[in-house]
């Protein structure tokens, strides 16, 4: 069964319904201009407690940005250490699909395949009889 809505009699009577004067509402003078216009001029402490990053010093995001997974050298020889890795032989194995970076010492013969690495990476590695290649 629908049931009929209940009428609202708050300003019933009233010409402006509580909104002050008829012309405050029209048009978007009376609000200050329309959606964010003024920000940076009368709306300017609205902005700063409610938008505080609007005007960002910061430029832009670059879309088309490319992030490269990264591991040290030392976490690597950190899980060798504590036998988290695969051992084949007398070197213990890891792949990794990023960049490994030469910080750290190496103190166990590694074998490792990455799509990339620096250069101090082999020295490192040929240093302790280890190895690395490409994946």
């Amino acid at each position: 069964m629908k049931r009929k809505k209940k009428q609202k009699k708050k300003f019933l009577g009233t010409r402006s319904h509580g909104r002050g004067n008829v012309k405050n509402r029209r048009g978007g003078g009376s609000r200050g201009g329309r959606g964010m216009g003024g920000i940076d001029k009368h709306k300017w402490s609205w902005a700063m407690n409610n938008e505080p990053d609007y005007f960002s010093k910061f430029g832009f995001s670059n879309p088309t940005r490319k992030t490269v997974k990264v591991v040290h050298l030392y976490e690597i020889n950190q899980r060798a250490v504590l036998n988290k890795l695969e051992k084949k032989g007398d070197k213990y194995q890891f792949e990794f699909k990023g960049k490994v970076l030469a910080t750290g010492k190496v103190t166990v013969p590694l074998s490792i395949k990455a799509a990339a690495w620096s250069k101090n990476v082999e020295k490192k590695l040929s240093e302790k009889g280890g190895e690395i290649s490409k994946l």
